[in-house]
């Protein structure tokens, strides 16, 4: 059996690896983004500190998705480390198992899910529409009341005004308030009547509530309201599903997807979602496992190059395997939940497999 302080430094090992492949792949996400961030700010009168605030509240969600792989590198870098130094040969000799060794660095991956799952993914999410507001903010600032060229967001709804079609720069609480609004209103016969251009809009019940709107109509012309009532027929779960909001944290996705259900809308996004952070530990075990069945080869019988390769292939195979599932998942031929658990069941018992084999022949 291990020994605790073994345990431990084995687990601080590991733990150090994956905290500076994360940190420092982020420090070079946020170089990266504020780089591009500069370029499209161009003329704009942005200070840096709004554009660091901007880069700061993007990042979360950026690295959200780098922890795999902060994790299968740590690993890999932690297990060859461990063996150059003949620590691993060591161990072996005092009767210690691969299995035991390598139960830190397990405990650790799957207790980085949980957090991950139950705390950043939350933070990352209202970071994320945080961000989203300071950016429509931003670019809607210095050129009149909206950035030209820009895609956003886009929904389409039915009312008694007529069929519209709504672009918005970002989407705020929950769907319930859109900024850098463009508003395409048809008839029955789909001819433009008219096109509504807001700085915010927010959702009321049955209708949107317009600030700052300028209607441009044919016979008319130009005209502009302080506050311009849109009827509409949808609900804050529609317009959110219809935006594809990435904003809606793990612990609201249950009632998210109640709201949805009930209303007879497609839920299928947030389950996914939903079942896909469940699985999230059993993913960075599963990259725990791959690492380990590739690294843990002794220095001197050499190979090393490749079996790292091996390795890194293997960790990008199952992360390509995880996102064709989801999107499977999201577009209904496969069910959220096998979408979600299933590339990371298959790869910690790819893992396990291997290490069974070279281990326990």
């Amino acid at each position: 059996m291990i020994g605790r302080t073994l345990g431990f430094y084995f687990g601080r090992r590991f733990i150090s690896s994956v905290l500076g492949i994360f940190l420092g792949c982020a420090g070079l996400i946020m170089l990266i983004d504020l780089l591009e961030l500069s370029r499209r700010v161009g003329e704009r009168d942005v200070d840096f500190t709004t554009l660091m605030l901007l880069v700061f509240y993007r990042m979360p969600f950026f690295t959200e998705q780098l922890l795999p792989f902060a994790v299968l590198f740590g690993a890999i870098g932690t297990f060859l480390t461990l063996s150059r130094r003949l620590e691993l040969v060591v161990a072996r000799a005092a009767g210690i198992s691969a299995w035991q060794f390598i139960a830190p660095a397990a405990l650790i991956a799957v207790a980085l899910g949980v957090f991950s799952t139950a705390i950043y993914n939350p933070v990352s999410a209202e970071f994320k529409e945080r961000a989203s507001r300071l950016e429509a903010e931003i670019f809607n600032r210095q050129t009149g009341l909206f950035a030209a060229g820009r895609s956003g967001f886009w929904l389409r709804q039915q009312s008694v005004d007529g069929q519209a079609i709504i672009q918005a720069a970002a989407t705020s609480n929950g769907g319930r308030e859109l900024t850098g609004v463009n508003v395409f209103l048809f008839d029955e016969h789909d001819k433009l009547l008219e096109r509504i251009e807001a700085r915010r809009a927010e959702l009321d019940a049955g209708a949107w509530r317009l600030e700052k709107a300028r209607v441009l109509t044919p016979a008319i012309g130009l005209q502009e309201y302080d506050v311009y009532m849109l009827a509409t027929n949808l609900t804050p779960n529609q317009v959110q599903e219809s935006l594809q909001s990435e904003t809606v944290p793990f612990w609201d996705l249950p009632a998210a997807i109640d709201a949805a259900t009930r209303v007879g809308f497609g839920a299928e996004r947030y389950r996914l979602q939903y079942q896909s952070l469940l699985a999230r530990p059993m993913l960075l075990l599963a990259m725990v496992l791959i690492a380990a069945s590739v690294s843990l080869r002794v220095f001197r019988f050499g190979g090393i190059g490749q079996t790292i390769l091996g390795g890194v292939a293997a960790g990008f195979l199952l992360y390509v395997f995880t996102k064709l599932a989801e999107d499977l998942g999201e577009a209904g031929i496969v069910h959220p939940i096998i979408a979600a658990w299933f590339p990371a069941v298959v790869g910690a018992l790819m893992g396990i497999l291997i290490l069974l084999h070279r281990e326990d022949g």
